[in-house]
């Protein structure tokens, strides 16, 4: 069995040599390709089954190299890595074809379990790709998860939704648990991925 390739795009050396020693440990068989920029990544010939894009890099962003990506390897899933919680971000990121989301703060076993998940053809949030129905959440929580899409604050959601702050955050919390992700981001994105977002 040919083993997996993975192209880890990020702009900061620390953070990728950290990551590559975690899956030298964790994934002896993947063969990991690593680059600073989108352009350094292009000259790549090699086969790659998954892409590891951090969002904010500088020059051509990680948003704009999706695209690039998917014309260059169409076979390739590519995973959004951010450094922040960015709902907006995500969205786009899921409109122009990324296959999965993680944060950056998360604990390097859970970067490694949605690297096992994509390769597997389960998005980040171990959500099968168009195997299941959509979840369903309480209308007043798919409220809430509405307005996390259009990126508003709990504070923002409470003034629109006339509730008080605790109330929004409990809502938060439930859909956060729900969907068994760690943030609003891969919440929305998870969302989305289950088509209960557009």
């Amino acid at each position: 069995m040919t083993p997996d390739r993975l192209l880890l795009i990020d702009d900061h050396a620390m953070f990728r040599t950290g990551l590559r020693m975690v899956l030298a440990v964790e994934m002896p068989t993947l063969i990991v390709v690593e680059a600073g920029n989108l352009m350094d990544a292009m000259e790549c010939t090699q086969t790659i089954d998954i892409v590891l894009l951090d969002i904010q890099l500088k020059g051509l962003n990680g948003l704009d190299g999706i695209a690039l990506l998917k014309r260059r390897w169409p076979l390739a899933a590519v995973l959004i890595l951010s450094a922040h919680d960015e709902p907006h971000s995500v969205n786009q990121a899921l409109t122009r074809g990324a296959a999965g989301f993680v944060s950056k703060a998360e604990p390097a076993e859970k970067i490694i379990a949605t690297i096992h998940h994509v390769l597997d053809g389960v998005l980040s949030d171990g959500i099968l790709r168009n195997e299941q129905a959509p979840p369903r959440l309480t209308p007043r929580q798919c409220e809430v998860l509405d307005l996390l899409n259009q990126g508003l604050s709990n504070k923002q959601i409470a003034r629109k939704l006339s509730l008080s702050h605790n109330t929004v955050r409990r809502h938060v919390q439930d859909i956060l648990e729900y969907f068994q992700v760690g943030s609003r981001a891969e919440a929305v994105f998870s969302a989305r991925s289950t088509g209960m977002l557009d």
